[in-house]
């Protein structure tokens, strides 16, 4: 049975999980839930996760949601094009790039995306400013690291592709999303142009971007 993926276009979350399965190249079968029609608040989504929350992965009999757990699952479980590392050097340092991210950048993107895309910018606009100063702090941190670690071609914490990358990259592209909304203008973000601002963060964008499946994997209400 094909491992089946419970997902909504424009979570990060769920955006993740689908990067990870095209860098495995594992086969998949899509299950695109409408938010908006309360498909994740079903009794049959429910059972899969009781929170009603995305992403959930399904692989046969056993179903797991969390999309960091799940990016461990499959690497456990399908162990080709490893995630998390080839030896406990490497396993260690893209768990602590992946901690990082969820600890200091999750949260922080949230606060800075959701009042532009729900239209919320102006009656949120504090909690939007007070959100920026530790985005940009992590932005810069992150732009330093890959611009060492371009030297080597290498990428977020190893050589490889990691989960490093694959948990990152979603919230960067909602954080640049979210900075081209017009009402995002009224707020000094420091995201724009991308390119200037950040050149070793836009380079490693692009090579995400160049990866086999990337298209699959693209919200489709954003394009």
């Amino acid at each position: 049975m094909a491992i089946e993926v419970f997902w909504s276009s424009g979570s990060p979350f769920s955006w993740r999980v689908l990067l990870a399965l095209e860098a495995k190249r594992l086969p998949y079968q899509s299950r695109l839930l409408e938010m908006s029609k309360r498909e994740h608040k079903t009794p049959e989504f429910l059972a899969l996760n009781p929170r009603g929350q995305v992403p959930v992965l399904r692989d046969g009999d056993y179903a797991i949601y969390e999309s960091i757990a799940i990016l461990a699952y499959l690497d456990r479980k399908y162990p080709a094009t490893p995630l998390f590392g080839v030896n406990a050097e490497e396993t260690g340092t893209i768990w602590r790039a992946v901690c990082e991210v969820t600890c200091y950048l999750d949260e922080t993107t949230d606060d800075f995306i959701l009042p532009i895309y729900f239209g919320r910018a102006e009656a949120e606009g504090d909690q939007v400013r007070a959100a920026l100063p530790a985005i940009q702090s992590e932005l810069a941190r992150l732009e330093a690291t890959l611009r060492e670690r371009a030297k080597t071609g290498a990428w977020l914490a190893t050589s490889a592709i990691s989960a490093a990358d694959i948990v990152l990259f979603p919230l960067v592209m909602s954080l640049l999303r979210a900075a081209g909304k017009p009402s995002a203008a009224a707020f000094d973000h420091g995201l724009t142009p991308f390119s200037e601002k950040y050149p070793a963060l836009a380079a490693w964008v692009a090579r995400v971007e160049g990866m086999p499946g990337y298209e699959r994997t693209y919200p489709p209400h954003w394009r």
